[in-house]
């Protein structure tokens, strides 16, 4: 399967990236970044889009996928609702828009958030917009649509962009929170399966990545 990544340079994607490069069903992958990332794999193409409300320039370079993963994404925190919503909502609709018109039978992955809002009315701006987000996505034109929601993440060795932050929680969360914690080999794996045979459930909770990645695991 060939796919999408949005989001390579931040921290989740750059490791959905590394985990997808080593995936043997995933034969080709092309990232859409805003600025170059300095990686190179045999598997792996670049487009750099500095708009990604506008693609009219790309159609050819993004058209004959299966897949996408979109990663791409900024912390809510210190901003205000409008541009928020400009950023989380209205880039990702856009982008996601246009890549079902160039690719029908597409599977959108979109990384959304734990406690995202799915009422779109709770008290927490991030989690509405994420779940206004997650809910409109499931309106498109695509094979069909789903969001994930990782929770923690334990980080790759070879990541380059991984928060000071998370490098602590590293050595503690996964053994006191084994239940909310993912690897990013769990993650592409649940997706690639979900790509491949569908799963019931548009919203993969952690619960959901693991148990799809045991089945995967099962049946290779």
């Amino acid at each position: 399967m060939k796919i999408i990544i949005t989001g390579a340079t931040g921290m989740i994607g750059e490791g959905v990236l590394l985990a997808a490069l080593n995936h043997p069903a995933i034969t080709g992958v092309l990232m859409v970044n805003r600025r170059t990332f300095q990686l190179r794999h045999p598997k792996l193409s670049e487009l750099i889009v500095k708009d990604f409300t506008d693609l009219d320039a790309h159609g050819a370079q993004l058209t004959g996928y299966d897949g996408c993963f979109y990663c791409a994404g900024i912390s809510s925190f210190g901003m205000n609702e409008e541009k928020y919503n400009h950023i989380t909502f209205y880039t990702t609709l856009m982008f996601a828009k246009r890549l079902a018109d160039l690719n029908p039978h597409m599977v959108f992955f979109y990384l959304s958030g734990v406690y995202a809002d799915s009422s779109e009315n709770g008290k927490i701006m991030w989690a509405r917009v994420k779940g206004k987000t997650e809910n409109t996505l499931k309106k498109l034109h695509f094979r069909a649509a789903y969001s994930f929601r990782p929770g923690f993440i334990i980080p790759l060795k070879v990541q380059e962009n991984v928060r000071l932050i998370y490098k602590g929680l590293n050595f503690i969360y996964p053994f006191l929170f084994r239940n909310q914690t993912l690897t990013y080999d769990e993650i592409v794996n649940a997706l690639a399966r979900v790509l491949t045979i569908g799963y019931k459930e548009k919203i993969l909770e952690i619960k959901d990545l693991k148990l799809i990645a045991r089945q995967n695991e099962s049946n290779e």
